[in-house]
C-alpha cells in the first residue's frame, strides 16, 4: 500500500484521514525544540533563585506576607460582623451544657414533690354499674400531707340518657420513689369547680413539699418544666418556655387567666407542677390545645391567683366569695313614680347565718 495514502481503514471505522505531514516540514525544530528549551530554561532560572539564599527568602517572605495580609483582612471582617451581631443581645448567653445541667437539678430537685393520683368512680348504665378509674398528678405544699390538683381530676361527676357517673368515691396517692408501689388514702379537703383546684390531704409526714415561686415576674421565652404522669407514666418532666403570660382561655362556662407555655402537656399531667429554673412552683398544669395541626401550646394556672383558693380551701373547705345575702328587686323610674319611692333596689328579704 502506498504510505502516502491520505486515508486508512479498520473494519470497525469508517474511513480516516490521517494527516500526513510532508517529510522534512521541520515539525521538531520548529515547535518541540524551542518548547523544551522554554521549560528547561525557567527550571534553571527557578533552580538559581532558590539557590541563592537572599533571593529565595525575598521570594518566600513575600508570599507569607500576602497570606498573612489576607488572613488579617478576614479576621477582621469575622471580628466586625461579630461585634455587629451581638451587639444587641442583653441576655447572657450559655454552653448547651449549663443548660442540661440546669434541666436535670431541677427535675431533682422537683419530682419527690409531685405525686400520681388515682381517682375510682361508679359508672351507671343499661347494663349495670361497674367502677371505673381515672389519673392525674398532684404537688405537695406542705410536709404534713396537702397536696394540690386540679378539680377536674378527682371531681368527674357527670351523667346523660346513656350513663351516669358518681363523684369520686375513693381517691389514692402514690409518692415519688416508693417501689413498693404503696397508696395512700387521700381525703378532698375542699375544691373549686370556677378556678379549676382542689387540695387533698395524706396521712404522712416529713413529706418533700415544693418551694413555692412568683408567677407575677414571669417573661416571654422563661424555662420552664412541667411535672407529672402523663397517659400514666409517673414522674416524666416535659421542658420549654413561657409563650404568653395573662393568657385568657375559655373552658366550659369559665374563662381562666393562664400562663401558656410549649412544653408537653397530656392527659395524666393534669394538677403536676409546672416550675421554674429554680424548681420553685410558678403554675398548676391543666390544660392543653388539641387538635389537627394544634401543637405546643398548653396552660397552666398561676401560683400566685392559685394560692388564694388553696388558702380558702384548706382553711374552710370552700372559697370565700363576695355574697350579699339578700333577696331583692330592682326598682325602675316607672316602679319609683307609681309607689313614690326612689329608684334603686327593693330588699325583699334577708338570708340569715350565711357564711361568706
Amino acid at each position: 500500500m502506498d504510505n502516502d495514502n491520505e486515508f486508512s481503514y479498520s473494519p470497525k471505522n469508517d474511513f480516516k484521514q490521517v494527516p500526513n505531514f510532508p517529510k522534512g516540514s521541520g515539525f521538531g525544530s520548529k515547535v518541540v525544540i524551542p518548547f523544551v528549551s522554554g521549560v528547561l530554561g525557567a527550571c534553571l532560572v527557578g533552580g538559581i533563585c532558590f539557590g541563592v539564599p537572599s533571593i529565595r527568602d525575598s521570594l518566600l517572605n513575600t508570599n507569607n506576607t500576602t497570606k498573612n495580609t489576607v488572613k488579617e483582612e478576614a479576621n477582621k471582617s469575622t471580628s466586625s460582623k461579630k461585634e455587629q451581631d451581638n451587639s444587641n443581645y442583653s441576655a447572657k448567653l450559655i454552653d448547651i451544657g449549663e443548660f442540661s445541667e440546669t434541666s436535670v437539678a431541677v427535675a431533682e430537685d422537683v419530682l419527690p414533690s409531685v405525686v400520681g393520683i388515682t381517682v375510682s368512680y361508679d359508672v351507671s348504665g343499661f347494663g349495670g354499674t361497674s367502677t371505673a378509674t381515672a389519673s392525674g398528678s398532684g404537688v405537695i405544699i406542705s410536709e404534713d400531707g396537702y397536696i394540690i390538683t386540679n378539680n377536674h381530676v378527682v371531681s368527674s361527676s357527670s351523667s346523660s340518657f346513656y350513663y351516669s357517673i358518681s363523684e369520686a368515691k375513693e381517691v389514692k396517692v402514690h409518692l415519688y420513689g416508693d417501689n413498693d408501689d404503696k397508696l395512700y388514702d387521700a381525703k378532698i379537703v375542699g375544691r373549686d369547680e370556677e378556678t379549676d383546684l382542689a387540695v387533698l390531704k395524706i396521712d404522712a409526714k416529713d413529706l418533700d413539699a415544693i418551694k413555692i415561686g412568683d408567677s407575677s415576674n414571669l417573661r416571654v421565652g422563661e424555662f420552664v418544666m412541667a411535672v407529672g404522669n402523663p397517659l400514666g407514666l409517673e414522674s416524666s418532666t416535659s421542658t420549654g418556655i413561657v409563650s404568653a403570660t395573662d393568657r385568657k382561655v375559655q373552658d366550659g362556662s369559665y374563662t381562666f387567666t393562664t400562663i401558656q407555655i410549649d412544653a408537653a402537656i397530656n392527659s395524666g399531667n393534669s394538677g403536676g407542677a409546672l416550675v421554674n429554673s429554680k424548681g420553685e412552683l410558678i403554675g398548676i398544669n391543666f390544660l392543653k390545645a388539641s387538635s389537627t395541626g394544634v401543637e405546643g401550646i398548653g396552660f397552666a394556672i398561676p401560683i400566685n391567683s392559685a394560692m388564694d383558693t388553696i388558702n380558702d380551701l384548706i382553711e374552710v373547705g370552700y372559697v370565700k366569695k363576695p355574697y350579699i345575702g339578700i333577696a331583692g328587686r330592682n326598682v325602675t323610674e316607672e316602679l319609683a313614680k307609681q309607689y313614690d319611692s326612689k329608684v334603686g333596689v327593693y330588699v325583699d328579704s334577708v338570708e340569715k347565718d350565711r357564711t361568706c
